[in-house]
């Protein structure tokens, strides 16, 4: 090979190659390697570093304050507004709290730093980072095949949030009276309610979605103005993406903050209503009983993981783009809380609104507690029509939140897939790429739009999202702490950030987590073996190809596993499998002076697997 060494299997770290030479003229750290003084290089020059060593140079963010930025609009979605208050009020009000902040310490902050540190140090996206162990680079294509699926859906949900902002700016809320032009004859007593139905629901079922009773007979004809409004979601999309992080950076400025200037609104508007309180205090109230029933933990551990956004690729993809040496476990502390805190005050904004609303038709809040679309389309919107003071302002503010929740997700995840396509082929115009991921998103995005499109959200949610991005996790965990090493990738870390991680991430990464998720994993099967909508079972066609989805996202890792054991040089299927499991001879900084660094500071540091430190009792 040019480097001057066999090629042993994949091992490579952290033996250097022959034309190796410490560069003249740094100061050497303990350890024998010039890590100090790089830490105050720019942008630029790292760049031009890559550049004069014949490595494609890889754009940046502007300023870290995009890339933080684009972490909290990436990690604060829809899910924190619409699914956070009804889980908490479902699992313990206050007391599910205790579960989440549990989980969220040992599961999802966790999974979020590991995923950030790995597309920072790698410099590259979810599939060629795992030349750590490449065995692991299905778990990439895995989770980027998920990660199309729960994008092509979620788009179709901001799509219904442009819908509504639209219908907002009438004279008069279209929901707020019933309607026999879209409820149908009979359906309506002549005071404007609606006779065996909330005008909000029958409106957002018969006059928005049009959802059929059941899909035995397929999914139907795609609406027309549900398929305008796809159109225009995606159009958003890519414009946000057109210049890769350089544009998008710019939109998570307003995407991460307005949501949070709308919701305090909200909340200000909703403590003056009568039954603000009491909505409230529904939310809160402990019932510490739920703590030992599983469901509440499985209920914390699916909030947690979702709510953050890990296992889709666009954390590693984010902080690809990074400076080597970016304090990155700051900005991880950041996002977390951020997160959690906007959960929160969601919850604080909806019940308060919700309290008004029991209050207002004289019912108990449950009565009135919807979660998901019902909560967004249905509950909420009803309680807009009843403000007294202009109540279309506050629907248009409230729609036009959660399309922008919806937007900053949505080009996250949708940023992930072109950025993979654009390192696997580093010639690729990225406008290019963008336009045809755009298109085929929206393609098949059309079949939302349709009178049994909520019945394909549920499908594909289960079988291409949950299930699929739990399996990729729990592999993706393993791959780094327990076949790369929990200790050299501490090492690694230590070498990016300049200090050492303590025995916290340790546990967390090399047992907790795997431990926790396989069983949650179990845990979801045995619970939602086989999905329904509405009570409506699938037929038989549609649970088909809801498992055709999840195997196609799940074989992806034993089909790459293969081929990287095809890749390696030996004389046996048993060599070639252990050696497909050690790092890549290319593993590393991208950044050609970087790695030179990287390895001379590995040298000093036992390279052992979590198994031999094990074997040796070196833990």
């Amino acid at each position: 090979m040019s480097s001057g060494y066999e090629n042993k299997g994949f091992e490579a770290s952290p033996e250097l190659p022959p034309p190796y030479k410490e560069q003249p003229g740094l100061p050497m750290t303990e350890v024998g390697s010039p890590v100090a003084t790089n830490n105050n290089k720019t942008k630029e020059q790292e760049i031009t570093d890559a550049e004069s060593q014949g490595v494609p140079d890889r754009i940046q963010w502007d300023s870290q304050w995009e890339f933080l930025m684009s972490c909290i609009s990436m990690s604060v979605g829809l899910g924190n507004v619409w699914r956070f208050p009804v889980t908490a009020y479902e699992n313990g009000g206050g007391a599910f709290l205790i579960p989440y902040l549990i989980v969220l310490i040992v599961i999802g902050r966790p999974i979020y730093f590991l995923e950030l540190t790995l597309g920072q140090f790698s410099s590259f996206s979810q599939i060629k980072c795992w030349k750590c162990a490449p065995f692991f680079k299905g778990v990439g294509y895995g989770s980027m095949i998920a990660t199309m699926a729960v994008l092509t859906y979620y788009v179709s949900i901001m799509a219904l949030t442009v819908y509504y902002f639209v219908a907002s700016f009438q004279k008069n809320l279209p929901w707020a009276n019933c309607d026999e032009t879209w409820a149908g004859d009979g359906n309506c007593n002549g005071t404007g309610s609606a006779t065996n139905q909330s005008v909000p629901e029958m409106y957002f079922l018969r006059e928005v979605i049009k959802e059929a009773a059941d899909i035995k007979n397929g999914v139907g004809t795609p609406d027309w103005k549900l398929s305008i409004c796809l159109v225009f979601s995606w159009v958003l999309i890519f414009g946000s993406l057109i210049r890769g992080v350089q544009s998008s950076g710019k939109v998570a400025y307003f995407t991460a903050i307005f949501p949070y200037f709308v919701m305090i609104i909200l909340l200000v508007r909703g403590l003056t209503l009568k039954g603000a309180w009491k909505g409230i205090e529904y939310f809160v109230r402990p019932d510490w009983g739920k703590l030992v029933e599983p469901g509440v933990w499985y209920a914390a551990v699916s909030q947690c993981f979702f709510s953050l956004n890990t296992g889709f690729g666009s954390i590693i993809m984010f902080s690809s783009y990074n400076p080597f040496n970016h304090n990155i476990y700051r900005d991880a502390w950041i996002v977390s809380f951020m997160d959690t805190f906007t959960s929160l005050l969601a919850g604080f904004t909806i019940f308060a609104v919700l309290g008004n609303l029991a209050e207002e038709l004289n019912v108990d809040i449950k009565e009135v507690v919807q979660g998901g679309a019902g909560l967004a389309f249905v509950s909420y919107p009803d309680a807009i029509a009843k403000f007294g003071w202009v109540p279309q302002l506050f629907a248009v503010l409230f729609f036009l939140m959660l399309f922008t929740l919806g937007l900053g997700s949505s080009v996250s995840d949708a940023g992930a897939i072109i950025t993979i396509f654009c390192d696997r082929f580093p010639k690729l115009v990225r406008w290019h790429a963008t336009l045809v991921v755009c298109l085929l998103g929206c393609a098949v995005g059309i079949v939302y739009t349709t009178p049994g499109g909520q019945f394909m959200v549920d499908l594909v949610d289960f079988f291409g999202g949950s299930f699929v991005i739990y399996t990729t996790s729990v592999l993706e965990v393993i791959g780094i702490a327990w076949i790369y090493g929990v200790y050299n990738y501490l090492d690694d870390i230590e070498f990016m950030l300049g200090f050492r991680l303590g025995w916290y991430w340790k546990i967390c990464w090399g047992v907790l987590i795997p431990i926790f998720l396989t069983i949650i994993l179990v845990y979801s099967l045995a619970e939602d073996i086989s999905p329904t909508h509405n009570n409506q079972t699938y037929p038989v066609i549609a649970l088909v190809f809801g498992w055709l989805l999840a195997a196609v996202s799940l074989l992806a890792f034993p089909i790459f596993g293969f081929q990287a054991m095809t890749k390696v040089v030996a004389t046996n299927w048993k060599d070639k499998f252990l050696g497909s499991l050690k790092p890549h001879p290319k593993w590393g900084p991208r950044n050609p002076k970087k790695r030179e660094e990287w390895l001379e500071f590995k040298r000093s540091r036992p390279q052992m697997s979590i198994f031999e430190r094990i074997k040796q009792k070196k833990l």
